[in-house]
């Protein structure tokens, strides 16, 4: 198997094709979830900021629906995981079968090996299985029997889980949870976007319908461009501070890391770029602090997403906000 690593230097970047390509992903995902415009949003800066997703609400909200239309609007390969206890490693990312004609290994890749992997109901899988997840994420490869195989790029994860069933689920670690750039809570719908899913309007038959609205390369075409938005050092210093008070919260055992940190400012920039902006302001990063740091801190009183939701928003109210 050839590498599948993507040259970005080589690929024609356009700052104003990133904010279409970011304008065609909220369109194309508003057909299907209505009335959903904040995770819509969310959920399309994790994807520009070149950072993996994880959606985090009860049953029956949109988690899954969300993430497999954000799968048809790229115009490249997906893979699906159902999680459960007895998914195995392998099963991920693939095995080595031994070909008799041949007599050799032939590597046969697993749902892994995909530019956008749906990881459905992650907390199911055991740790065992998680750790196979997380080489993934974190270093864009998997390794079996001693190789190395690189994913494709771009490579995307987006998870689910539900945060209030415990019974069969095993909770993710912090580094697992460290390698999301973003968490987003759906929520229930309005009482008009309920009606209208009831009369036709969106959900699963909309999914049916959809289109893609780009290709990989352009998607990694765009990415390395928000990644050139500048950021004055001003607000750079800005983020370091609002990382730095998660850390010495009293409620706080362990705080946001410095990956968090980059994690937040190119959450930022791809909140910028959509913004039609070639620079990032202080409000980008006070929009995207709580769903780029919460998930990240350990709690005195054991880990809680509300509870850390609201540690990073009084932090954010009380620090000063750069000026000029």
């Amino acid at each position: 198997m050839t590498s599948s690593r993507v040259d970005v230097a080589a690929l024609p970047q356009s700052f104003g094709a990133a904010t279409d390509l970011a304008g065609a992903l909220t369109e194309n995902l508003g057909r299907v979830i209505r009335g959903k415009a904040e995770p819509i949003r969310l959920a399309v800066t994790a994807l520009l900021s070149g950072h993996h997703l994880l959606l985090e609400d009860v049953p029956g909200v949109g988690k899954t629906l969300l993430a497999k239309a954000l799968a048809r609007s790229l115009g490249g390969s997906f893979g699906r995981i159902q999680g459960t206890p007895d998914l195995l490693p392998a099963e991920l990312t693939g095995v080595s079968v031994f070909r008799k004609a041949s007599e050799d290994w032939e590597f046969r890749p697993g749902p892994l090996f995909a530019n956008v992997v749906l990881v459905d109901e992650i907390n199911r899988a055991t740790p065992r299985t998680q750790s196979a997840l997380l080489e993934a994420m974190a270093e864009r490869q998997v390794t079996v029997d001693g190789t190395s195989w690189d994913l494709p790029d771009p490579f995307f994860v987006v998870a689910t889980q539900n945060p209030v069933e415990h019974v069969g689920t095993f909770p993710l670690v912090e580094g697992q949870r460290d390698r999301f750039g973003l968490v987003v809570e759906i929520g229930h719908p309005s009482k008009a976007a309920e009606r209208d899913l009831l009369l036709g309007a969106g959900g699963a038959e909309a999914l049916q319908g959809l289109r893609p609205v780009c290709e990989p390369l352009a998607l990694a075409a765009a990415v390395a461009t928000i990644r050139t938005v500048y950021c004055a050092p001003a607000i750079a210093d800005y983020i370091v501070d609002l990382v730095a008070g998660t850390r010495h919260h009293g409620e706080v055992v362990l705080g946001a890391s410095p990956r968090a940190s980059l994690s937040l400012l190119h959450a930022a920039k791809a909140g910028a770029t959509m913004a039609g902006r070639q620079f990032v302001v202080p409000d980008d990063v006070r929009a995207l602090a709580v769903p780029a740091l919460a998930h990240r801190l350990m709690l005195r009183g054991g880990s809680d997403l509300a509870t850390a939701s609201g540690i990073v928003s009084r932090i954010v109210d009380t620090l000063p906000v750069p000026r000029g």
